[in-house]
């Protein structure tokens, strides 16, 4: 599975944006994707994640309810909307994907997956 994330960019806080990831060399409604991000100095974290299927959704408590993830099998992408960004959003975001069939709880762990993309830059300015 290749991923190719896109949509980064800069944003004033409060402001919107929406990245993509683009899946390609496997049937992606056969894969459960998510979102990490890891911003200046700090460790990656997970941000969203979407199973396959019934496209289960889990979030970090930190983007609940500003943060929207989906999927589009038809066109083999998943985006993640972010909305009423902060600063402390700033981060490269990456995406990931797995073959497995993860619990929901799962989807938060890094070691759950087995493919990542590149990241693309998101800058929340204040």
């Amino acid at each position: 599975v290749q991923l190719q994330a896109s949509g980064g960019g800069l944003v004033q806080a409060g402001g919107s944006l929406r990245v993509s990831c683009a899946a390609s060399g496997r049937t992606f409604s056969s894969v459960a994707m998510a979102w990490f991000r890891q911003g200046p100095g700090k460790e990656r974290d997970f941000v969203a994640g979407i199973r396959r299927r019934r496209s289960d959704t889990h979030y970090a408590d930190s983007v609940k309810g500003r943060f929207t993830i989906s999927r589009d099998d038809a066109k083999n992408t998943v985006y993640l909307q972010m909305n009423s960004l902060k600063p402390e959003d700033t981060a490269v975001y990456y995406c990931a994907a797995t073959l497995g069939y993860p619990i929901l709880s799962s989807l938060g762990r890094s070691i759950t997956y087995e493919y990542w993309g590149k990241g693309t830059q998101v800058t929340v300015s204040s």
